[in-house]
């Protein structure tokens, strides 16, 4: 056995809202100490392809946080696309399908494509819920994540949901796998070998974060009324 630190929630520059490039990923996971993580960029896994092709210590567990029609799900072990817009259960059916990891991740967090608020039968198929997501206020949500999780009887998992390079490793996870490889991560967590913690990203940052996505949201929309 070994014992791997992770974060498995982080965003490259490859997610519209992300702002840190995978080399600085990496850079940052090993300044931090961290053993893994997973690129979980928003509907693409151009991101995790690239850290994949660095030349690094870090294990790097490729995925993709897909944007269902419920709400988000982090998809662990892939480099495919998965098609966004369809229901989370059956996104997480078609990744399970093919030997990935699931995770509902902030799945009580409004605002914030929630899909414990829409589809709790999804809760119910995935393997983990992230009930330690490093972008809070209070911690209400994480805390209702955890007792969800306990009762479904998931694996916990931990997310610093990093936009940002200073913020990677804020989610970490302490995973017991057979041995260090992103196929025995994956066999580990599918095991709930896993224990949980996060550092809270600073308000200040989250309410920028959010500012700006909502900025984003809007001229997107606006392009989109003009188009002929």
């Amino acid at each position: 056995m070994v014992t791997l630190r992770c974060d498995l929630h982080i965003h490259s520059n490859a997610s519209a809202d992300g702002h840190c490039p995978a080399e600085e990923i990496l850079k940052t996971a090993k300044a931090r100490g961290l053993d893994a993580v997973a690129i979980t960029d928003h509907d693409t896994t151009a991101g995790a392809l690239r850290a994949l092709s660095l030349d690094t210590d870090i294990l790097v567990i490729p995925g993709i946080e897909v944007s269902t029609k419920d709400g988000h799900v982090l998809v662990l072990g892939t480099t495919k696309e998965y098609a966004p817009g369809k229901d989370a259960r059956e996104t997480i059916a078609e990744a399970e399908s093919e030997g990935c990891v699931t995770i509902i991740p902030h799945p009580f967090h409004y605002f914030r494509h929630a899909v414990g608020l829409r589809n709790k039968k999804a809760l119910q198929m995935a393997d983990g819920i992230e009930a330690y997501n490093s972008r809070y206020y209070v911690g209400t949500a994480n805390r209702k994540a955890a007792r969800i999780a306990k009762r479904y009887g998931k694996a916990i998992t931990a997310g610093s949901d990093a936009h940002e390079c200073a913020y990677v490793g804020f989610g970490e996870n302490i995973i017991e796998a057979e041995e260090r490889s992103v196929e025995a991560v994956l066999s580990a967590l599918k095991a709930g070998r896993i224990s949980a913690r996060c550092t809270k990203t600073p308000v200040s940052t989250y309410i920028r974060q959010s500012k700006n996505n909502v900025k984003r949201k809007i001229k997107r929309r606006l392009c989109r009324t003009r188009s002929p």
